[in-house]
């Protein structure tokens, strides 16, 4: 009986340690989510916000890129090899998962 008692306990005990403990890991998923997002959207500034217009929110020289159909893999190819006449390739000058995080930042924008 004590050894059920004891157990029980320390269950109850334990619980609310396994809860903190899953509520401060989120935090840091969610900031690493939003430095994603701050670091793919100061690239987008600088490299791509001349044509596409208003963050990518707007048509100007590009296409308005906010709520694009276009699939992710039409996206990432299109960063890395550019258009022909109408868009430079920025694959040479970004890595790999700095093009994730500018693909990051376009899926994060609202019309």
């Amino acid at each position: 009986m004590l050894k059920s008692i004891l157990l029980i306990a320390g269950i109850a005990l334990s619980v609310p340690f396994g809860l903190f403990a899953q509520q401060s890991q989120a935090p840091k998923q969610d900031q690493s989510a939003r430095e994603t997002d701050i670091e793919g959207g100061t690239m987008f500034a600088t490299s791509c916000g001349f044509c596409h217009e208003n963050g990518g929110r707007a048509a100007g020289k590009g296409p308005k890129l906010a709520g694009t159909a276009r699939s992710d893999d039409f996206i990432v190819e299109r960063i890395k090899k550019g258009k022909p006449g109408a868009m430079p390739a920025f694959g040479g000058a970004f890595s790999e998962s700095q093009i994730m995080a500018i693909l990051a930042y376009i899926r994060s924008l609202e019309e």
